[in-house]
């Protein structure tokens, strides 16, 4: 590697880069070049083109939809398929229990607990006055179903609909720092949930904002009824569930696939509970009856969706947004690429593990569902804690973005605490608007920097961050790192003032002032000579006037009363007016603005540049733009930003462009000066 970047080094060190052309400004540039004619549509014709179908287009829209058409007959079945099975029987196990996602669950269950509490059937479900207890447990469960089944219903309809609204735009704001955030806080949230299954105690199942914290109060409160027999079965399953984890990752080119550790522990974990009875000799819980077949399909109870669509639509957003973090991190992984609008429901069922491990369930419940029914709960419980150990990890995150950008530490840490407080569909808001919130900040606060030239060539860098970087005398180049817009305007001219040492309106006020002061002398001088004329000759009334105005212009003054001022009545002044606007040893007489970062100008931007250009020229200082692209010039052009003052001519197509020209004008100037 080392070689290769050496001969590389080397490579470049012998090329030479020799250009020899005019100097281009916007307007010779643009009168060389020819634009291509383009034939503008009409609002039908767009119509006509996006709603014409053709069989490529068709096909296109149909591979976006239904991706698995497209990869399933590329699909290498000798490399993938093993593996693919064990993932599948293996997440097929963990979700008997539980959904895809533990968080979803605990959210559908919230729903459910808040629908039809643990204390009463509601009569709004056609309760009924039962009096053995498992026939109202049962019925209770029946209700919640129905409200589990509708829930399930409703945020799938969204999010089709969202996946037909090409909604999955969204996922871009789903920054790296704020979907590990994101996922640390679920980590955090599953973990919790599971803990009173290792421990083996009974609480009260909570959702909402703060969750989190009434969980671990209930859990530590009732820390002391923990069932020693659930404990020692947890930790003794999380110990060889690490311990498989560890001999696959430092056997992982040697074993031709990986150990399924969740299924031999499931295995392991069922037949001991069935031989020991540890439900009865130690009053360990269990997976218990898994209810055989399917029921009849039946209409969800659309009377419940007014109570349960806010629900619906932060589960549809949190399970899209579950998805997305996860593929993004495979993605990221493994140098995978993701579409946003394919992150729905459907997706999950189309992949290889996923359709398997649904298969599995599937199974459970049709035929083998009563073999996993001594299954304690502390196992399923470890497992889950076990697999969340990838996402604990992130907590190193903290010190990464510490030491690389703070910005995207404070969205990792929001992301975090606000998902971990307040929930993850309130906490996912806040922390997508926190990151929305940081966009605008760093546009506010850029870097400003003074550019300078590597002599004998045309790159200009920082000439605080280098040595060999020199400026241009009478020149200055300056240069922000963000687009010009209202909310940025005056912090660009402040900057500009106080990185190019040039303020035109304390310049101004200076002058003024210089002039009044010595418009002052001028006139206390005149008052004197006048006393003095008046005291040496003492003739007729004409002739002392004649006299005072002989005195009067031979002394500079017009005979109007007005003082023609000139650059000269400023050095007239104090030097020390003068030195905190322009740099004493420098005397700028061209500024050049680099707008290489500049992606766009509203309307605001463009007359702060207008009167950036108007200010400077009042002082003598000329100001050039430089590296403007084509559509901020455009942009520039519709708000009516060139006129007769301020023309196309002022545009520069690179720094070095604009430096060559403020130099010839300079020396121009110089020499018209010289022959006057």
């Amino acid at each position: 590697m080392e070689d290769a970047q050496e001969s590389g080094g080397c490579l470049v060190q012998n090329q030479k880069y020799c250009v020899e052309r005019p100097i281009y400004n916007q307007e010779i540039l643009q009168g060389q070049l020819h634009k291509r004619e383009r034939t503008p549509q009409s609002l039908r014709q767009k119509i006509e083109h996006s709603c014409r179908c053709s069989s490529k287009k068709a096909k296109s829209h149909l591979y976006s939809f239904l991706p698995i058409l497209k990869w399933l007959p590329r699909y290498p079945v000798k490399e993938y398929l093993l593996g693919d099975i064990i993932s599948g029987i293996s997440t097929g196990v963990m979700q008997l229990p539980q959904g895809t996602f533990a968080v979803i669950s605990m959210m559908v269950g919230g729903v459910a607990v808040r629908q039809v509490p643990d204390e009463v059937v509601s009569v709004g479900y056609n309760s009924t006055n039962a009096t053995d207890a498992s026939d109202y447990y049962s019925l209770r469960d029946d209700k919640r179903v129905q409200v589990a089944v509708t829930l399930a219903f409703l945020s799938g309809i969204i999010q089709l609909c969202l996946g037909f609204l090409r909604f999955g735009f969204v996922a871009i704001y789903l920054t790296e720092p704020l979907v590990r955030g994101f996922t640390t806080a679920a980590a955090v949230h599953v973990f919790t949930s599971q803990l009173k299954y290792l421990l083996g105690v009974k609480t009260s199942r909570y959702s909402g904002p703060l969750s989190v914290v009434y969980s671990l109060i209930a859990v530590f409160s009732k820390i002391t009824t923990t069932n020693i027999a659930a404990l020692i079965v947890g930790l003794t399953c999380i110990a060889l569930l690490l311990i498989g984890k560890e001999i696959n990752l430092r056997f992982k080119k040697k074993l031709p696939v990986p150990i399924p550790m969740e299924i031999i522990v499931v295995i392991i974990g069922t037949g001991v509970s069935a031989g020991m009875n540890l439900t009865e000799s130690y009053g360990v819980d269990v997976v218990g009856k898994i209810p055989q077949g399917l029921s009849a399909p039946a209409v969800p109870e659309i009377q419940l969706i007014p109570a349960i669509f806010i629900d619906a639509v932060a589960i549809a957003i949190v399970g899209f947004s579950m998805a997305v973090s996860m593929a993004k991190i495979f993605a990221l992984k493994h140098g995978y690429t993701i579409d946003g609008n394919q992150m729905s429901l459907l997706a999950y069922f189309v992949q290889i593990a996923g359709a398997l491990s649904s298969i599995m369930v599937l199974l459970v419940i049709v035929a083998i569902g009563y073999l996993f029914e001594p299954l304690p709960q502390t196992v399923l419980a470890a497992i889950v804690m076990v697999n969340l150990k990838g996402m604990f990890k992130q907590f190193a995150d903290v010190a990464h973005f510490w030491r690389t950008s703070k910005i995207e530490l404070a969205i990792w840490v929001v992301a975090f605490v606000a998902s971990l407080f307040l929930g993850l569909d309130y906490g996912l808001l806040t922390a997508v608007a926190f990151a929305m919130i940081t966009v605008i900040y760093r546009t506010q606060r850029p870097q400003y920097r003074i550019l300078g030239q590597i002599p004998d060539t045309d790159i200009y860098c920082d000439v605080e961050e280098y040595e060999e970087v020199k400026e241009y005398p009478g020149i200055k180049i300056f240069q922000a790192n963000t687009s010009l817009y209202f909310a940025n305007s005056e912090s660009y001219t402040s900057a500009l003032k106080k990185k190019t040492g040039v303020d035109p309106c304390a310049i101004l006020a200076a002058r003024r002032k210089a002039q009044k002061k010595h418009a002052r002398e001028i006139k206390k001088a005149n008052k004197v000579k006048k006393k003095a004329v008046l005291k040496l000759v003492n003739p007729s009334t004409n002739d002392v006037e004649a006299s005072v105005k002989h005195e009067i212009a031979n002394d500079g003054l017009p005979a109007n009363g007005k003082f023609a001022f000139v650059d000269a009545g400023v050095q007239d002044g104090s030097p020390d007016e003068l030195e905190h606007f322009v740099e004493p040893k420098t005397n700028v007489h061209s500024l050049i603005l680099d707008f290489a970062p500049v992606n766009f100008v509203d309307s605001v931007g463009a007359k702060t540049l207008k009167s950036v250009i108007k200010e400077y020229n009042e002082v003598g200082v000329c100001v050039c733009i430089a590296s403007c692209s084509g559509p901020v010039t455009n942009e520039l052009t519709r708000l009516n930003f060139f006129d007769n003052t301020v023309t196309r001519e002022l545009l520069f197509h690179s720094i070095h462009d604009a430096v060559l020209a403020c130099q010839g004008k300079d020396r121009s100037a110089s020499q018209t000066a010289l022959d006057h």
